[in-house]
């Protein structure tokens, strides 16, 4: 079962379907596996769950 995992900050549903419509065909061939055998496991992070050096990210954006 081929996992690809996806780490990304707020999407749509419909950029989610985006990423996935477009990233499995290419991955899919590539490994030369069918389409059907690859999972896609997508992980959404707010900035106040990620940390950049010493400070989380949403307090790095309120610097700016």
């Amino acid at each position: 079962m081929p996992v690809m995992r996806l780490d990304i900050a707020h999407a749509t549903k419909e950029q989610k379907d985006e990423l996935v419509k477009e990233l499995v065909p290419v991955f899919a061939k590539i490994i030369k596996m069918p389409e059907e055998t690859i999972y896609v496991f997508i992980s959404e992070y707010d900035a106040e769950n990620v940390g950049v050096g010493h400070k989380l990210l949403c307090d790095l954006h309120k610097d700016k």
